[in-house]
């Protein structure tokens, strides 16, 4: 099998996916997506879009992300080029596991990637200069239906290995709100639906 298959310890419904690489005197080949073994495996979605993100400084943070409603996205990550520490945030209202994260490391030299399944935020921090990450994703990208999470709630409490001071984000990324008033926006929204 080229693939394996394992939830994460933290939040199981975040898969580990091991690809299998082939190598040889001239270097390495693996399958890095194949439907049918992805579905086996229990990654049960159709991606849409493939994204390529380049970070040139090590400690830049993009996320937490996520898409809410129809647009929601679930997302299998993989790193092409340095390390990242690759975090994944459990943003369902109804989770006994709400709020909690969990963080792998991947790395362009282990073959190793992230399926996150829709419900939960996402980002990831650079832990290399020039790092380059490439994922998948179920839906396309809708601006009107974008939301993130503070990458700095306490209330989360992740470790990023990476001090605070030598982080690099987005100004829109500086910007977002805590994990409670994502809460509260929820809320609000459900008290005023009809």
């Amino acid at each position: 099998m080229s693939f394996a298959f394992t939830p994460d310890d933290k939040l199981p419904e975040v898969i580990h996916v091991q690809a299998r690489r082939f190598g040889d005197a001239r270097g390495w080949f693996m399958e890095t997506y194949r439907e049918k073994a992805f579905r086996e495996g229990g990654v049960e979605v159709s991606f849409v879009q493939d994204n390529h993100a380049r970070s040139q400084d090590r400690g830049t943070v993009r996320g937490l992300h996520f898409q809410t409603g129809a647009h929601a996205q679930a997302k299998l990550i993989r790193c092409v080029r340095g390390r990242i520490l690759d975090v994944v945030v459990d943003i369902r209202p109804s989770s006994p596991r709400f709020g909690q994260y969990t963080g792998v490391e991947l790395a362009a030299n282990d073959g190793r990637q992230l399926y996150v399944p829709a419900g939960f935020a996402h980002g990831y921090c650079t832990l290399e200069d020039e790092t380059e990450v490439a994922y998948k994703t179920s839906a396309y990208y809708a601006p009107q239906a974008e939301g993130g999470i503070a990458h700095d709630d306490p209330a989360i409490g992740i470790d990023w290995q990476i001090p605070r001071d030598e982080r690099v984000l987005s100004e829109k990324d500086q910007r977002l709100p805590s994990l409670a008033e994502y809460r509260a926006m929820l809320a609000q929204m459900e008290a005023d639906a009809p």
